[in-house]
């Protein structure tokens, strides 16, 4: 059997990873012209950390991983306002969690091909039938084969050749998102081995340090524009520029725009996910957002689901069962998500000063559960046998 899969992301290398183990042949392409550098932080746990374990990725995670004591947020005087130890969140979620930047987490996953993506080749056309479909590419190439799988992001072009324009798809959050690297030795001693945030209303600047002395930077604010600026530096420094703390170094380290990565917060709700030979996985298919989280574990998860389903199945049963196993966890995420902006990004002090409280009750044994099961939703862990 033969996929083309479009995206070499972290759904995409997840896939074409298990794809070839289970004996498939994989072309895998990618429109950028190398792995992405820029990224955030990510916590990874859940189902997708299941799914790495069972094929055998967790050690190299763990070795890649940053070490994170806890989240701390702080005022514009540089005031601890609020905390929590990762402990207590790893006791509250009930399993395993690491903390990884997602160009480390590709990294990891890129390690595990015998052969890499195609660089610089993205998706023109799909000529989707029943018994098979054929992928035009950028580079003017065509790849005939059995399933092409679409994980090329919340912006899919797989989507939209298949499915139709965004807007019938993309639900927009309201919110702007930023992430970026800098080097400032000072503000990496402040930052120490914590998510250190701003407390602050309708916006947010996160900053973690890396193994390497930098320092990365994550931002959300409140925009509901869906239109995205060229160089997102001038709107940066507006909306961010008076929050004080370590805000000012932050924006002083900027990089071009080229290293900025700049996108709204959306998610992706679709009534299927295949249509013939084609089907969307992860962003593509079920974007769950920045606020709602886990969004790269349920990339790897899906990617571990939908191989063992295709080893057993044939492909329209195997693509149709997926998305019965599937939507009703990813459909939970992203309820649980939206539910949740106001946690993520308080609108007012009000709401601020009820996180502070919220945060100071999670180190209360049993609470700290119900705090981390509100946000994060249950387990869907037994869903993965579909994978084994």
């Amino acid at each position: 059997m033969k996929a083309v899969v479009i995206g070499a992301g972290i759904t995409g290398l997840a896939v074409t990873a298990r794809l070839r183990d289970l004996g498939w042949e994989v072309v895998l392409v990618e429109k950028a012209p190398g792995p992405r550098p820029q990224g955030y932080m990510i916590d990874f746990f859940g189902p997708g950390y299941t799914a790495a374990r069972e094929t055998g990725l967790e050690p190299r995670l763990w070795e890649l991983a940053g070490q994170v004591d806890e989240v701390a947020y702080f005022d514009r005087d540089g005031e601890r306002r609020a905390g929590l130890g990762y402990a207590a969140f790893q006791q509250g979620i009930d399993g395993d969690l690491l903390s990884i930047m997602r160009p480390d987490l590709e990294l990891a996953l890129r390690e595990t091909l015998d052969e890499q993506p195609r660089y610089g080749v993205g998706i023109a056309g799909i000529d989707n039938r029943p018994d098979g479909v054929t992928a035009t590419l950028t580079d003017g190439s065509r790849v005939e084969a059995d399933l092409l799988v679409g994980a090329d992001g919340v912006h899919s072009r797989t989507r939209a050749l298949v499915f139709g324009p965004p807007e019938g798809f993309l639900r927009p959050l309201g919110l702007h998102t930023a992430a970026w690297i800098f080097d400032d030795p000072k503000v990496r001693e402040t930052v120490g081995q914590r998510f250190a945030l701003t407390d602050s209303v309708d916006r947010m600047m996160g900053l973690y340090g890396l193994r390497d002395g930098r320092v990365a930077v994550f931002s959300v604010h409140r925009e509901t524009s869906t239109e995205l600026p060229g160089d997102p530096r001038p709107i940066l420094r507006e909306t961010y520029g008076d929050l004080g703390w370590v805000v000012p170094n932050a924006l002083a380290g900027l990089p071009e725009p080229a290293g900025i990565y700049y996108d709204l917060v959306a998610q992706v709700e679709m009534g299927t996910w295949h249509r013939d030979r084609v089907v969307l996985l992860g962003d593509a298919a079920y974007a769950v957002s920045l606020l709602a989280g886990q969004g790269a574990s349920l990339g790897i998860a899906g990617a571990y689901v939908l191989a063992g389903l295709l080893r057993t199945e044939p492909i329209g049963e195997a693509l149709t069962a997926f998305e019965r196993r599937w939507m009703p966890v990813t459909s939970e995420r992203q309820r649980k998500g939206r539910q949740g902006i106001d946690w993520f990004l308080p609108h007012s002090r009000g709401r601020l000063f009820a996180r502070r409280m919220a945060m100071r009750a999670m180190v209360v044994p049993g609470v700290n559960r119900l705090f981390s099961t509100a946000l994060v939703g249950k387990s869907h862990e037994p869903v993965l046998s579909a994978g084994g």
